[in-house]
This record gives C-alpha cells, sequence and structure tokens, in this order.
C-alpha cells in the first residue's frame, strides 16, 4: 500500500506512540507485508526466526519487538506488539468505510459494463468497458477489472484476507488494505473466491479462464492464458506463471511457484515448485511419467508377494 505522501519515521512513530532508530526524516513511502516489500516501505516482523529476512529485505522502515543493529540507510520503529501497531497504521491509512449502497464512493463503472441486477461493486473500484458481472457478484473496494473482464453468479472478488495471527485471546486478523485486478479478458466462474492481497494486489493475469467454485489466496499472481478447472484451491502468495493449466480438485500450498506451462492432473497436491513444461500429479505430486510407473509397480505387489 502506497502512502497518500511521503511521511517521516518520526511521523509514523508518532502515530502508534513508538520510538525509533534512524534519521527522524528518514522517508516512508508505503505499508507492506514481507511478500509485497519495495524500497521506501515499512515492514513489520515479531519473531527472530525473520529478523533478518526483514532487515534484509527491500523495506527500509522496520516495525520490530526488539533493539537490533540498524542496517545502513534504514530505519527501525521499536514496538512491543508490532503485529498490533502495523494493524494501527494500515487501519489509520487505509480505514474501512461501511457503504450502504448497491454502488461504493469513488467507483468507476463504464457505460459498456453490463450490470445483472444485486451486484455490489466497492469504494473506488474500477470496472472496465465490456465487463458483465452476473448476479449476486461482489466487487470488492479498490478491485480493479479490465476490459472484457466476465465475474459469474455469485462470486466474490476482493474479499479480506485469510491471514491471522494467534494469540491466547483467540486469532487476530491482520487488516486487509490491498485489492484484486483481473485482466483483460479474464473469465471467471460461478461461486468462486478471490481474497484481497494483504496491502498489495491479487493479480489475475490476461486472457485467464478459472471454473465455478475456484479459490484463490491472497497475494497470489497468476499469469496469462491459464486454465482452472473446479474446485480448485490456491493459497496465499502463490507465483502461477503464463499457460498453466490445474484440473479439478487441484490443492496449493502458499509461497510456491508454477512455471510457463505447467500441468497439474486433477486432485492432485502442490507442495513444492513446479518446472516449466512438465505435467504433474498425485498428492504430494510430482511428474505425472513417474506416478504412473510407480501405479503399476504397485498392482504388481500382491503377484509378487505371492512368489515369496
Amino acid at each position: 500500500m502506497k502512502l497518500d505522501r511521503l511521511y517521516s519515521v518520526k511521523e509514523i512513530a508518532a502515530i502508534i506512540g513508538c520510538e525509533f532508530v534512524g534519521e527522524p526524516n528518514h522517508v516512508v513511502t508505503g505499508i507492506n507485508e514481507i511478500h509485497k516489500v519495495e524500497q521506501g516501505d515499512l515492514v513489520f516482523v515479531d519473531h527472530p526466526k525473520y529478523y533478518d529476512k526483514s532487515l534484509n529485505s527491500a523495506a527500509t522502515t522496520i516495525l520490530i519487538d526488539k533493539l537490533v543493529d540498524c542496517p545502513e540507510g534504514k530505519a527501525l520503529i521499536i514496538s512491543e506488539t508490532p503485529f498490533d501497531d502495523y494493524n494501527r497504521l494500515t487501519k489509520h491509512f487505509s480505514p474501512v468505510i461501511f457503504q450502504n449502497g448497491l454502488i461504493g464512493e469513488g467507483a468507476e463503472i463504464s457505460s459498456s459494463a453490463m450490470i445483472y441486477p444485486n451486484v455490489v461493486i466497492g469504494h473506488n473500484a474500477k470496472i472496465g468497458r465490456n465487463v458483465t458481472l452476473y448476479s449476486g457478484v461482489v466487487i470488492g473496494d479498490n478491485c480493479i477489472l479490465d476490459d472484457n473482464v466476465i465475474v459469474g453468479p455469485n462470486s466474490v472478488i476482493g474479499h479480506y484476507a485469510f491471514y491471522y495471527k494467534k494469540k491466547e485471546t483467540g486469532y487476530d486478523r491482520m487488516h486487509s488494505c490491498g485489492a484484486v485486478h483481473l485482466h483483460r479478458n479474464v473469465e471467471i466462474g460461478a461461486l468462486c473466491t478471490i481474497d484481497s492481497g494483504v496491502s498489495g494486489m491479487t493479480i489475475i493475469g490476461e486472457g485467464t479462464k478459472i471454473d465455478n467454485q475456484v479459490h484463490i489466496g491472497h497475494d497470489t499472481v497468476v499469469g496469462k492464458d491459464c486454465l482452472m478447472a473446479a474446485n480448485v484451491g490456491i493459497a496465499g502468495c502463490v507465483e502461477i506463471h503464463n499457460n498453466v493449466t490445474l484440473w479439478g480438485q487441484v490443492g496449493c500450498v502458499s509461497d510456491v511457484v508454477l512455471e510457463d506451462g505447467v500441468t497439474v492432473l486433477g486432485q492432485s497436491g502442490v507442495s513444492k515448485d513446479l518446472s516449466a513444461g512438465k505435467t504433474y500429479m498425485g498428492s504430494p505430486c510430482d511428474e505425472a511419467r513417474g506416478k504412473f510407473r510407480e501405479m503399476a509397480a504397485v498392482r504388481k505387489l500382491p503377484e509378487l508377494i505371492e512368489k515369496l
């Protein structure tokens, strides 16, 4: 999430009542979680396991729960509860604004868009030319739908990210201030859910076609001309390149990469990066040719056991 202007670390620290380390005029231009940080961003970290990753990331301001050596050119904000203070900052700069009508404030909708009854479009959403939104569709705040996008009945584009911190009192949700961007000629089936990015964009690339009842998690990036059959489930922060095909009921864990031209056969579970141009199956999935050989070998086991 980019801020509305340049802020100093002194200003940001004052909002949450924390001390800081670094030049008072050190500039903060955005707030992002670790998967999306860029230079000028603020990121939070609250576990020693991730200190190095955060301190050495592109982020130039680190909201942290311990005083550590500050890398050159960066600043620290010291907080007893970085997760909570990060949420306070995102809610400060991107507050939830209640919507009591079908069209939110600041929404831009092309005159050529076909909007069926009972569609809800959030604040500042952008709906391009020849977009079709069937009944029951919900488009969240700040979402972008480029030209010729189709969204099937009762699909939800831009619901908040499934991102929680476990505490003694229960699970505390991270405030979502990102959105979803559906590029040109994307088609989304009925009853699909595409979650908003936590602080950036969940992206579906040009020409990708998605079947009914598919879920795509926060901050996932899908490339061009991909196909996803019914009941595919993609976790957050997955990177799917171009021309990838996922057949029915494929499940994919977070933080993996599916390279160009990958095909994953039905009911497979993706738990690792997949190399370009190959076909995979099974759970956990592996190259299909090897899996078929394994299946053939298993069929021969009863016969081999009888011979022992």
